[in-house]
């Protein structure tokens, strides 16, 4: 009755009391503080409670003189971080970026929303979730309607609209009661694919298109193409017609980067993007033999097989499973596997790649398991790139898990040497991972560019702790 009430709450509110309150009893700034590395919930709390620091300035304050050491578990290494982190944050000057995985369904959300209305005729997302990019600030989106000012009316009085920031009869602004920022732009049917073309590309994917149409004698604008001899505009409602019309192959929106895609294209060499529905399977889940896993083997291994995969590995964390409960995991897999054949089950393992280098499960326990991923999970300043060199000298090892360790807008990724390994792994054949959780998106875009101009395989992974999560491959794929 009382998670009724808040639902209930929530819905007709769009807050929750309860939450606010509590949301009231702390310092904003203390929960800035869970931003910066090596700081978690309990620590800050400490910090808060124990030392009366409220705000980043006392923080690194704090830090400076040495008091942080004087709490339980805190040391040096932890002054000397929070002095360097503070030290880069600067003040925002716009919406803060969100992750992509939690705008995105949001922003769809919305333009399906959007189709239903009667004067719609058009709807596409734009700006960088179109592009899939890994944190998004605004959420665009771009439409044509048989009536403009109707749809941005609809727009700005839906359920979710906590706040509307400006409004006219062919754009508005509005904030959800989850904090984010949209943006509707109903455009003239006739130049729906140049405008769409001009809100997704990259500033600087459009100021390279720009300066190449120049050289050849055109002027380029969201509204239109004009051929400055002639003066005759071009305008369409097709991407497609425009870019063939500047003499480029198709550019889909994810590579819109300014990243070589323009010669590529005006080559028509451009790759061919892989879909989430290439994925055979999964080889990085969790279940509840992990302790952070939200949902039994049977729940997540029923759901892989409702994806209509071939192949599903279940890798608990190694430190869940000692005394035992591997061997008693592998008979509950076994069983499993009998139902939902011909979905292969995989018995796989995380295990942890420790300060030293070593595994925390020994090598002729790996050695049973049919897929073991081997993760940097503590000391991400200790010799990250040696650890992961020595652990895909281990034959047992088969991918290297989120290889930097980063945090999206929480921790910053590991000092690692890439190329040395990429030269490891091609070397060992070991693969390495993108992991699709929305925080990691580990490997980076650039680093899974690398691997795979190498020949590198790479793994696609939704590294779900619950079955919800396994649908993050969409995220993994859109990376890749």
């Amino acid at each position: 009755a009382t998670i009724e009430s808040k639902i209930v709450e929530m819905t007709e509110t769009g807050s929750m009391s309860a939450l606010e309150k509590r949301r009231a009893e702390v310092p904003a700034e203390v929960r800035q503080f869970l931003r910066l590395p090596g700081l978690g919930p309990k620590t800050v709390r400490k910090i808060w409670q124990e030392l009366g620091v409220t705000t980043l300035a006392e923080l690194k304050d704090a830090a400076r003189s040495q008091r942080l050491r004087t709490l339980p578990g805190l040391g040096a290494k932890v002054e000397e971080n929070v002095l360097k982190s503070v030290g880069r944050r600067k003040k925002a000057t716009g919406p803060p970026r969100t992750l992509l995985g939690r705008a995105l369904p949001a922003l769809l959300a919305v333009v399906e929303v959007l189709r239903e209305h009667p004067a719609a005729e058009r709807v596409s997302e734009a700006g960088s979730s179109r592009r899939r990019r890994e944190t998004v600030r605004d959420l665009d989106i771009i439409a044509t309607a048989s009536d403009p000012a109707a749809l941005t009316d609809y727009f700005t009085k839906l359920a979710w609209v906590s706040e509307v920031v400006a409004k006219g009869s062919t754009k508005a602004t509005v904030v959800s009661h989850e904090g984010f920022r949209f943006d509707l732009r109903v455009v003239p049917p006739e130049c729906y694919g140049n405008l769409l073309q001009h809100f997704t590309g990259s500033k600087a994917h459009n100021v390279a298109l720009r300066e190449d149409a120049v050289r050849r004698g055109l002027s380029v604008s969201e509204y239109g193409v004009t051929e400055v001899e002639s003066g005759e505009v071009f305008t369409t409602q097709s991407e497609e017609e425009l870019y063939g019309r500047l003499g480029y192959q198709y550019i889909p929106a994810e590579l819109r980067e300014n990243a070589g895609e323009l010669e590529a294209a005006r080559k028509g060499e451009l790759p061919e993007l892989a879909e989430p529905s290439q994925l055979r399977g999964d080889l990085h889940t969790h279940t509840h033999w992990s302790a952070d896993g939200k949902n039994t083997l049977t729940e997540m291994v029923e759901a892989a097989k409702a994806k209509g995969y071939a192949y599903y590995a279940i890798t608990d964390h190694s430190h869940y499973l000692r005394e035992g409960r591997m061997e008693q995991q592998a008979k509950e897999i076994d069983k499993v596997a009998k139902r939902v054949a011909p979905l292969k089950l995989l018995k796989g393992v995380e295990a942890n790649i420790r300060a030293d280098g070593t595994l925390d499960v020994p090598d002729e326990v790996l050695a049973e398991r049919d897929w073991v991923v081997a993760s940097i999970h503590t000391a991400f300043d200790r010799s990250p790139t040696e650890r992961i060199l020595a652990t895909m000298e281990n034959p047992n090892v088969h991918v290297i898990g989120h290889i930097t360790g980063r945090k999206l807008s929480r921790r910053e990724p590991m000092d690692i040497d890439f190329e040395r390994v990429v030269e490891k792994a091609l070397e060992t054949g070991t693969f390495l991972e993108i992991n699709s959780q929305p925080d990691r998106l580990d490997l980076r875009d650039v680093q899974a560019r690398v691997a795979g101009e190498a020949g590198l395989p790479v793994v696609v992974s939704s590294d779900a702790h619950e079955v919800p999560a396994l649908d993050y491959v969409q995220f993994g794929v859109a990376q890749a």
